[in-house]
């Protein structure tokens, strides 16, 4: 798999100068468009339109200073319709306008190609299955919240603790199926995965019933699912799960990602320090 990525990044660079297009990317990696902005927005902490615009822009910026092409023959060259929508761009990226550049002096920045590899540290495995479950209902209460990578979620856990204990109670009961219990879940996350990037995170469970009227439901289709399973230190195991499954689980597997929500069930000890996590990720087969 990360043959592939890296051949769908050569295509990035050699086509710099003209539109991209994610099929063919998608195409050159073998698998799916929804899979492949995923994995790279996982792999390389920026989403794939972010990477291709500072590529463009570093390339771009390193004609500016040769001045052997004109400021609007450049931005025709790298698809900008007109010299100040193109001056935009170079300023967004480099802090100057190329005007401002050509004339000297001014410090540019350049974003490097990007090449993926892998690095084997230690001798960690990572505990998973593959389940198949038909149709099920997300039932219990949603909020709109940032991402958060590192350290606790201040928007999750003000959301958590407005939440009343019987209402929690309520949604608990419902589930009959598994993962059996309160999940918490990932939806409406698309290519960009950065710190900061808004999602809808759902406290609710599992289950066959219809939704309460004063709880939310999202139905989800039946599918394939891999699930993982990590105990450590609340929130980092958690939170390394999730980033070890897009870096090192899916580059080594012939699985690829599907849309649908994210499950998360997190068991977390008393004193508040220990978790006992368990990952959903919707999933299906790369066809041989």
């Amino acid at each position: 798999m990360l043959e592939q990525l890296n051949q769908a990044l050569e295509h990035v660079e050699r086509h710099l100068d003209r539109e991209i297009e994610i099929a063919e990317l998608a195409r050159i990696a073998m698998t799916s468009e929804y899979h492949f902005r995923r994995m790279f927005s996982a792999l390389a902490g920026v989403p794939l339109s972010e990477y291709v615009r500072r590529r463009r822009m570093t390339v771009a910026g390193a004609e500016v200073l040769a001045g052997e092409r004109t400021l609007l023959d450049i931005a025709v060259r790298y698809g900008y319709g007109s010299g100040e929508a193109f001056a935009r761009a170079f300023k967004a990226v480099h802090g100057v306008g190329p005007g401002e550049a050509r004339r000297g002096g001014a410090t540019l920045r350049a974003y490097p190609r990007m090449s993926f590899r892998l690095i084997v540290e230690g001798s960690s495995t990572m505990r998973y299955r593959v389940v198949e479950k038909e149709k099920f209902q997300l039932v219990g209460l949603k909020a709109r919240v940032p991402l958060v990578h590192e350290g606790m979620n201040p928007a999750i856990v003000a959301f958590l603790k407005g939440i009343p204990k019987e209402t929690v109670a309520r949604i608990e009961a419902l589930s009959d199926q598994e993962p059996g219990g309160i999940v918490n879940v990932s939806a409406g996350l698309g290519e960009d995965r950065s710190s900061g990037v808004e999602l809808d995170y759902w406290h609710g469970v599992v289950t066959g019933a219809d939704a309460p009227a004063d709880l939310e439901a999202l139905p989800v289709a039946a599918g394939t699912w891999a699930v993982f399973e990590a105990s450590g230190a609340f929130p980092e195991a958690v939170q390394f799960l999730w980033r070890d499954v897009y870096t090192q689980w899916f580059p080594s597997n012939p699985y690829r990602s599907r849309p649908g929500p994210e499950l998360s069930q997190n068991r977390i000890s008393a004193d508040g320090t220990h978790v006992d996590a368990q990952l959903w990720i919707p999933v299906e087969r790369i066809p041989a």
